[in-house]
């Protein structure tokens, strides 16, 4: 081996050991983060409950015995449009040309 061949062998190592350092590094730093993060996630209590909505908000009228219909008219059942209704029914994609089309497979 010549000097420039142990001097670059020399430097790659270098460079080697100190990426190889750094990943360590960082894997450990890490590992204490994800290990600090769940002691916290443990002590954590539930969020408050969320109070009862106030009586300003739109609601609809109340039912009462004795026939009196509730003033707020009831929701409408959907109907679909009448260009939407057949189709459904129509196939996806066009026929296949004769020529794509294989012969029937024989049962043995």
């Amino acid at each position: 081996m010549t000097v420039n061949d142990k001097r670059r062998l020399k430097f790659d190592l270098t460079i080697a050991g100190s990426l190889f350092a750094a990943g360590v590094l960082v894997s450990v730093m890490s590992l204490a983060q994800i290990r600090a993060e769940s002691r916290m996630e443990l002590a954590q209590a539930t969020p408050p409950l969320q109070g009862t909505p106030s009586d300003d908000q739109n609601k609809p009228a109340e039912a009462k015995p004795g026939g009196d219909r509730p003033t707020t008219p009831a929701p409408e059942p959907a109907r679909p449009d009448p260009q939407t209704q057949g189709a459904a029914t129509k196939p996806a994609l066009p026929p296949a040309p004769a020529e794509k089309i294989a012969p029937p497979i024989e049962k043995k």
